[in-house]
C-alpha cells in the first residue's frame, strides 16, 4: 500500500504530471515516427518508390501533422523544466509559502494603489 500512496501523491504533483505529461508526449511522438517509417516511407529502394505514393496521402499527412506537434510540446515541456531548474537554484526561496506571500504582498500593494488612485478623483 505504501507504493500506491507515493505514486498517487506523484501523479498529483506538479512535477509528476509534468513528466506524465513529457512521457505521453514522447511516447506519441516516437510512437507516431515508427508508424509513419514503417507505412508510408520504408527503409530501401523500393521504401523509396513507394514514398513518392504515400507520403503525399491523407494518413500520412496527419502522421506528420502529430509528428511535428508533439515534438513542440515535448521541447516545451523539457524548456520549461530546465527553466524550473534554473529559477530554483536562483531563487531557492520561493517556494510555495514564500510565492503565496508575495502575491499576497503584490496584491495588497495593487489595492492600495487603487484606493489611492480613486481617492484622488
Amino acid at each position: 500500500m505504501p507504493i500506491l500512496a507515493t505514486l498517487s501523491a506523484m501523479a498529483t504533483s506538479a512535477i509528476g504530471k509534468a513528466l506524465g505529461s513529457a512521457l505521453i508526449s514522447y511516447s506519441t511522438h516516437y510512437g507516431m515516427t515508427k508508424l509513419y517509417n514503417a507505412a508510408c516511407v520504408p527503409d530501401g529502394v523500393w521504401g523509396f518508390l513507394q514514398g513518392m505514393v504515400t507520403s503525399g496521402s491523407p494518413v500520412c499527412q496527419l502522421g506528420v501533422q502529430v509528428i511535428s506537434s508533439t515534438q513542440v510540446s515535448y521541447s516545451s515541456i523539457i524548456m520549461m523544466g530546465i527553466s524550473r531548474i534554473i529559477l530554483d537554484f536562483v531563487a531557492p526561496g520561493m517556494g510555495k509559502e514564500a510565492a503565496f506571500a508575495a502575491n499576497a504582498a503584490a496584491a495588497a500593494a495593487a489595492a492600495a494603489a487603487a484606493n489611492a488612485a480613486s481617492s484622488h478623483i
